[in-house]
Formats: C-alpha cells, structure tokens, sequence
C-alpha cells in the first residue's frame, strides 16, 4: 500500500520546474493515484454515485515550479473545478484532505447560503479540522477558532472568495509511518465531510 512518507515532502526543494515536476511525476502522483482509486471506490459506495480522479498537471507552468500539488475527486469526467470536490494534495510542510470550493464553482452564492443556514453541519466536525481561504496559500485555521460566519459571508459574496474545509497531515506526524492507518484517517475525513458535499451538491444540481 502506498502512502506518503517525509522523504516525499523534499520534491519541493528541488530546484526548476521540468527536475521538480520529473519527481512529482515518479514520487507523488502514483500515491495520488492509488489512494483516491480507493477513496473513489467508498465514497461511491456510500453516496451510490462514480468519481472520477484528477491530479493536477501544472501544464500552464513554463517557468516556475509548483509550490504544492494536489488531486481531485469529483462526479465529472472531464473537470473539478466548476463543482464541489475532494481534494488530496500536498504543501511542503503537510498533506491535506479538503471538501473543495474554488475558482468561482457553480452556484457557490447558494451553496455558502446553504452553508450558513446549516451550523449544525460545521459543529458535528472533529476538533481537528481545518479551514483554508486560499487555496494559492499554506496558511490554514482550525475550524474551532475561526469566525465561520464571516468566513462563509465572504465566500459568498466575494468575487473570488474560496472556501475549503478537512484536515491536515503535518509531516512529521508517526501516523505516515502506519500506511493503513493514515489512508484510514484520510478516508474518515472525507466521510466526516459527506453531509456539507451532499448540500454542496443539492444546489449545484438545481
């Protein structure tokens, strides 16, 4: 079984973008693949929907190497981003594990109204999970000690407002050195995430 190890975080080190890009290719995307094979096969169980897995190419790069890479699930053969997704990826100091949404996706006013009609979801969530607003940036927040609210009301009423919620594998956390553990602590935030994609989902499909 494959999984990330803190060796795989030295592929940000590496110096211009076609040397970094060769070792994302060789080290980092077969793990992306085999994972979200896995994580699109039980989470299509138990939504009785398919996923499809994307991994980022970083294909518009011509001269700077990527910062981070990352993956996607999401029900659309040919695209991600227009929709709510999972995402795997990586940064140089963790791994995260985020229901995604990005780049001005489908209905995303009504899925942050959603959201905000919705604490209860938010609630429910372990103390370990956190929030990003950016997805161009590492800094993250614990959802516990954010002001979601505000958060959400910018994610809805900002242009480019983005808002994306799970967890994080920082890298020198054991649980890397215990593959089944850590792909079943990934799998279980995912799953933690089902009702907020399931009312995601619910209005992007009006």
């Amino acid at each position: 079984m494959l999984m990330f190890t803190e060796k795989d975080f030295d592929v940000f080190t590496i110096d211009g973008l076609d040397p970094r890009m060769a070792e994302i290719r060789a080290v980092i995307q077969p793990k992306f693949q085999e994972l979200d094979d896995y994580f699109a096969e039980k989470l299509g169980e138990k939504l009785e929907t398919e996923f499809f897995v994307h991994i980022a190419q970083h294909r518009r790069r011509t001269v700077y190497p990527p910062e981070n890479t990352w993956s996607a699930l999401s029900q659309k053969k040919r695209g991600y981003k227009m929709e709510a997704h999972f995402q795997l990826g990586i940064w140089p100091e963790y791994l995260f594990m985020w229901l995604s949404l990005i780049d001005n996706p489908k209905n995303e006013k009504e899925i942050a109204q959603a959201f905000l009609d919705n604490p209860k979801l938010f609630k429910q969530l372990p103390d370990d999970f956190y929030v990003s607003i950016d997805h161009t940036q590492p800094q993250v927040e614990r959802l516990n000690e954010v002001d979601l609210e505000k958060l959400l009301v910018r994610f809805r009423d900002v242009k480019k407002g983005e808002f994306q919620i799970g967890r994080i594998i920082e890298k020198t956390d054991p649980v890397l050195n215990d593959p089944e553990k850590a792909r079943e602590y990934m799998l279980q935030t995912y799953e933690a995430l089902v009702p907020l994609y399931q009312l995601a989902a619910e209005h992007q499909h009006k």
